[in-house]
């Protein structure tokens, strides 16, 4: 219980130095909102000004001033209002376009996951098989920058065998969003590219990590206890895997709370409106409010993910409690 609070101390802490730092760094990029958005404007009145400086908490006040104003929104959840995407309120946005982040980086990751872990425990297994050949290959992918995967990836499947789309989630002109077959055909038929690219450039991470942990608790005397006692070959795996993938748990956690942050690269090479691809036309157009926003809940998920992985770490395994 001990462990538990001391925890939640720690993770209370981090979060509200977060939230300060996702509110001074849009700030400290050059340039005023307010008055890039009137300079949209024609006629302008004063009137304007005043209530634009207004919703974004005064950015000619002081910087405690807009400090202050900033926490009272968000408790009292509110994000403010995204000036460059037609005055729609941030939470709008954030759920909006965090859906397609969730639905191709979460299941692009949790796809990686699988297969990388079984692809390891296998390979350390039955080692000088053929599995042992992928890891060369996946670490060679690996080594490859997302963007540039990215790019081989459309220029091959999308410029050259003209199999998959190159940019975009789905095809508006022929498809609106909805519960409805044609929709999420089209949207798994857009999102391939990007998902190949997550899941190519992460497997072999999950591979490599696991395969060292079975070789290593392969020799471990509970497994070879049990392959002496002649047990099912998959029961003495399941007791060797059942330790060996304690780290990967930890690490797995861990990668489900980047997703949220989107895989930024390839959105923006995919054109993907995901997440990610937001943040970047948030930047550009200095929408301190829709970048605080993303900025905030992509903080909030990474720090709930690493608490989560944090507690069942400590629940999974007992020597973790004993040294605390």
């Amino acid at each position: 219980m001990r462990i538990f609070v001391r925890r939640i101390g720690f993770y209370l802490l981090a979060a509200v130095a977060a939230i300060t730092l996702d509110f001074f760094i849009p700030r400290m990029v050059p340039g005023d909102p307010v008055l890039t958005e009137l300079s949209t404007m024609k006629n302008a009145p004063p009137q304007a000004l005043a209530a634009l400086e207004l919703q974004y908490g005064g950015t000619h006040q002081s910087m405690l001033h807009q400090y202050l104003h900033f926490w009272n929104m968000l408790l009292h959840g509110d994000l403010g209002y995204s000036l460059s995407l037609g005055n729609v309120p941030v939470t709008h946005i954030i759920a909006q376009h965090m859906y397609w982040t969730i639905v191709l980086v979460g299941l692009s990751t949790v796809i990686s996951f699988v297969v990388g872990t079984t692809i390891g425990t296998l390979a350390a297994w039955k080692r000088g098989s053929w599995l042992e050949s992928l890891l060369p290959i996946t670490t060679f992918l690996q080594a490859m920058p997302y963007f540039f995967m990215a790019t081989l990836l459309v220029l091959l499947f999308s410029v050259h065998f003209k199999f998959f789309p190159s940019v975009g989630g789905y095809d508006f002109t022929h498809s609106s969003i909805g519960v409805n077959w044609k929709f999420i055909k089209d949207a798994v038929y857009h999102g391939i590219l990007p998902a190949l690219t997550i899941v190519a450039a992460s497997l072999a991470g999950w591979i490599i990590g696991m395969r060292n942990m079975v070789v290593t608790v392969r020799d471990e005397d509970y497994v070879l206890l049990a392959e002496a006692a002649g047990l099912p070959k998959r029961r003495v795996i399941w007791y060797a895997v059942r330790n060996a993938i304690l780290p990967q748990v930890s690490s797995f956690a861990l990668a489900l709370s980047f997703v949220v942050g989107g895989s930024l690269l390839t959105e923006i090479v995919f054109s993907y409106p995901g997440i990610g691809f937001t943040l970047l036309a948030a930047v550009k157009s200095l929408d301190y409010s829709l970048v605080q926003g993303i900025f905030l809940v992509i903080t909030l998920v990474v720090l709930a993910a690493n608490f989560i992985a944090d507690i069942v770490y400590v629940a999974l395994d007992p020597r973790t409690r004993q040294e605390a």
